[in-house]
């Protein structure tokens, strides 16, 4: 209960209720997701990135399905 308390406390801090309502939140999840996206393009994690992954997965594939058309 004590965490729930500190975390409304928290959230009542957040500027433009009255106005915004709960939109006022939006440039909080913005931001959020602009470095997530930032991370995942520029941080390298071993050898890769994400998009490296993904990349080299999506490719697979694309080999995959062809593999099967010819036969």
């Amino acid at each position: 209960m004590l965490v729930s308390k500190r975390v409304k406390r928290l959230l009542q801090l957040v500027p433009g209720k009255q106005h915004f309502g709960t939109y006022r939140f939006l440039p909080f999840f913005f931001l959020l997701g602009g470095a997530m996206e930032w991370f995942m393009i520029n941080v390298r994690i071993g050898k890769e990135t994400f998009y490296d992954v993904y990349r080299r997965k999506r490719s697979e594939r694309q080999y995959a399905a062809r593999m099967e058309k010819r036969e």
